[in-house]
């Protein structure tokens, strides 16, 4: 992943590069979410006969070869012709499960005829509910099985390699998708005008205009994992948008315990920020976590070879994750216990 990371850099025009690789503020949480995960040390078990182990599961109706999920990220068109596309059908050939995002460069109903893998649907709320509405129709109607409302954009984050460079502008042919059948205008802007800061009422009007399960990604606090419990959510996802909306934030690993104990298995858990490992996925499932979303790792992929480079980087993780599995003592996901690891000081 070092490798293909580097190569991305290389490629990519300075202001696309830091678009994706930068996070708010002085960018001290981005070091952290990363940090965090390697103060989480590994307890191994042995003399369990284990000579391999298998990472697949089922999770929220999902078939997945590992306990991974690739995270909503917007624009893939900044990083490759293909796109989106190319990332849909890298995870069905790992198996796993992408999750689209509200500003992707593709729009949903091609991403779901790439491939017939599950898929899920990231959603920002807009002030404009009948257009929410359309889209969550159509997410319906493409099989989406999942839909992941971020609920960590009340306003947009203070990013400062953004702020210098302005708008990304796209390459040539490649635009915003709107996800209702129609093309916006390219360029990357803030995500403010049409978004506004969603309530918990948002949350109900969604599950009952989609039909479709609703799980919500940006909490960081046992509280908000309550609530979300008590108003129906699918599942949660212990998240700080990748350290890109309020940097001092806590980071993803000091904050999955406490929401996966509050939780207490009566919702699925998952996890992301600064996941870039199979060590660090087995980590995570230690700490209270039912899966991962990962991100930055596939974005430099996709940027470095296209699906091929991003099927590469999947197996790899997924290749990981089960040989790390096997050495702590764990043949599969649902084996892994708070007991396999022990925390430094945070």
């Amino acid at each position: 992943m070092r490798r293909q990371h580097a190569e991305a850099r290389a490629r990519l025009p300075e202001p696309a590069y830091d678009y994706f690789a930068g996070g708010a503020g002085d960018e001290v949480t981005l070091a952290e979410n990363e940090q965090a995960w390697q103060h989480v040390w590994l307890r191994p078990r042995q003399l369990l006969g284990l000579g391999a182990a298998d990472a697949s599961l089922e999770l929220l109706g999902a078939a997945m070869a590992a306990p991974i999920v690739l995270a909503p990220v917007a624009t893939h068109g900044l990083l490759h012709p293909d796109g989106e596309l190319a990332v849909a059908r890298a995870a069905a050939d790992a198996g796993l499960v992408m999750c689209l995002s509200t500003r992707a460069t593709t729009d949903l109903a091609d991403v779901a005829a790439a491939t017939t893998a599950a898929k899920w649907f990231q959603l920002y709320m807009d002030i404009d509910r009948d257009r929410v509405r359309r889209i969550l129709e159509r997410v319906q109607a493409h099989g989406y099985g999942q839909i992941v409302m971020t609920i960590d954009l009340p306003v947009a984050g203070r990013r400062e390699r953004e702020r210098r460079h302005g708008p990304v502008p796209f390459p040539e042919g490649v635009a915003l998708a709107t996800h209702l059948g129609d093309q916006a205008d390219g360029g990357v802007k803030p995500v403010v005008g049409g978004w506004h800061a969603p309530t918990w009422e948002d949350v109900a009007w969604v599950a009952q205009a989609s039909g479709v399960p609703v799980m919500l990604k940006g909490g960081l606090t046992a509280e908000d994992a309550l609530l979300a419990e008590q108003a129906g959510a699918s599942a949660v996802v212990v998240s700080n948008h990748g350290a890109r909306q309020l940097d001092g934030v806590v980071p993803t690993a000091v904050a999955l315990p406490e929401v996966a104990a509050a939780l207490a298995g009566r919702l699925p858990v998952l996890v992301d920020g600064g996941i870039r490992s199979g060590v660090d996925v087995v980590r995570a499932l230690a700490l209270g976590a039912d899966a991962t979303l990962v991100g930055r790792p596939y974005l430099w992929a996709l940027a470095a070879g296209g699906r091929e480079g991003v099927s590469e980087a999947l197996a790899a993780l997924v290749e990981d994750t089960e040989r790390t599995l096997a050495l702590v003592g764990a043949e599969r996901p649902a084996d892994v216990r708070r007991e396999h690891v022990r925390l430094r000081a945070w």
